[in-house]
């Protein structure tokens, strides 16, 4: 009985790391500030992914807590339903706090790798993946970009074995509720 729960006990622990690890070949941004960080940020491009499914106008915000911690805030407009969701969730750094590899939760004790892997100098845009290349987004401090940071995020992208030609363009426009 002991031998089968420690089993499942190293199974479970494998799994839950598993999500929270980095894809191969990518490394995260280093001499990170959480504090430049923080405040919102526009998606404008991403891969397919069933919890943003149907979604325009998506943004994260991100904020400090005291424990340490990072508040995130994912909001969307969901089309088809003509209304809003969002996703309050929280951050906490894998390592140290001066490496861009953070593992973030909206569900509780299951954590997901969130790894930025390319940060713009001034901190106005960022590339970020999570623990496989099933997930990439472009994030923004503005609504858009320009053809470089695009052209950047494609190359640097495939480079790594994304798939671009899958990637979502996002919409940011004003929005009305039904």
């Amino acid at each position: 009985m002991k031998v089968r729960q420690l089993f499942f006990t190293v199974i479970l622990t494998l799994a839950v790391s598993a999500c929270t690890g980095l894809p191969d070949g990518i490394k995260p941004v280093k001499d990170f500030s959480v504090e430049r960080y923080t405040g919102t940020w526009y998606e404008i491009a991403r891969l397919d992914h069933s919890f943003e499914r149907g979604m325009q106008n998506v943004t994260a915000t991100y904020s400090q807590n005291s424990d340490g911690s990072i508040k995130v805030v994912n909001k969307g407009y969901v089309t088809e339903e003509g209304e809003w969701k969002e996703a309050i969730g929280k951050a906490k750094f894998v390592a140290n706090d001066e490496i861009a590899h953070l593992k973030v939760s909206f569900f509780g004790p299951f954590y997901g790798s969130y790894v930025v892997f390319e940060l713009g100098e001034d901190y106005q845009y960022a590339f970020v993946t999570s623990y496989n290349r099933d997930y990439l987004w472009l994030l923004s401090r503005t609504p858009q970009v320009s053809d470089t940071i695009m052209t950047k995020f494609k190359d640097m992208s495939e480079k790594y074995g994304f798939n671009t030609d899958e990637l979502i363009y996002m919409k940011h426009e004003a929005v009305q509720n039904k």
